[in-house]
């Protein structure tokens, strides 16, 4: 696993994001993209609205490494502060696939999510299909609680999601 570092997603960004969003390969198990320049600067607009926001409902992080820089994006969703539940997500860029960084950026993470935040119950989904996240979340700790029919309408129709979860004292 390469070490990451997290840092509050910034404006500059948006270009380095935008040379995976807007790849098919990148999008092939997402409900986004693959993005316009605008669209990918809209998610950077967005998500650095959400930092202002209180309290906490989304933080979009840079995931660094030594040398090569911004390696890819992590995600966190509180989605309900009074039961301390959340949800992660990430993406690597194409460039560095294959080589731990997605498992170092949920890793951290899932740090934040039970250290800083205080949550109890952090939740992933992945597509079936998308065998190396299903990996990642698996490496991480995180267990397999089912599979969800239909969730995501993708360009080569519906989609399923394996959902994750790991509880902060299990």
């Amino acid at each position: 696993m390469q070490p990451v570092t997290l840092r509050p997603i910034e404006m500059r960004d948006w270009q380095r994001i935008h040379e995976w969003a807007s790849t098919d390969a990148a999008c092939r198990f997402q409900p986004w993209g693959p993005n316009q320049p605008e669209d990918s600067r809209q998610f950077v607009a967005d998500a650095l609205v959400a930092w202002q926001q209180e309290p906490i409902r989304r933080r979009v992080w840079a995931a660094e490494a030594d040398g090569p820089g911004l390696v890819g994006l992590g995600e966190l969703v509180v989605n309900s502060a009074k039961h301390r539940q959340g949800e992660i997500g990430y993406a690597v860029h194409l460039d560095w696939w294959g080589r731990g960084y997605g498992e170092a950026i949920a890793r951290a993470l899932l740090h934040r999510g039970f250290g800083e935040l205080g949550l109890h119950r952090i939740t992933a989904t992945c597509d079936p299909r998308n065998v190396a996240s299903d990996r990642v979340l698996q490496k991480v700790g995180m267990v397999h609680e089912g599979t969800l029919r239909g969730t995501h309408l993708l360009r080569d129709g519906w989609r399923d999601s394996n959902l994750y979860a790991l509880v902060a004292d299990a």
